[in-house]
């Protein structure tokens, strides 16, 4: 159970250096990663959502999270699910996103 946790906060960690090209806020703390499960052999599958359906960046950060998911030591395969349910909306940033956008 310690080894998933560690793997999740890898997870996290690198998910935080991968920003939208048009918001200077990581993907994590914009509230766009919804959901992260580890299974077996460390295959990672993430659900994920974009600020909009149309967003020109999406092919971008799509594949730039799958790859450095990918590079952390250990991981298996990775699935980036992108979805839309629910609607993203900028209640669901951190409160560190919200003050660097100014939002609060």
């Amino acid at each position: 159970m310690n080894d998933v946790l560690t793997l999740e906060n890898k997870i996290v960690e690198m998910l935080r250096t991968v920003f939208d090209p048009e918001i200077p806020v990581n993907v994590y703390d914009l509230g766009l990663i919804y959901k992260v499960e580890i299974g077996d052999q460390n295959a990672v599958n993430i659900d994920m959502t974009l600020t909009a359906p149309n967003c020109p960046a999406a092919d971008f950060i799509v594949e730039d999270v799958k790859q450095k998911i990918a590079s952390i030591d250990g991981i298996g395969e990775v699935t980036i699910n992108l979805v839309f349910e629910p609607e993203w909306d900028k209640e669901m940033m951190s409160e560190e996103a919200k003050m660097e956008l100014g939002f609060l």
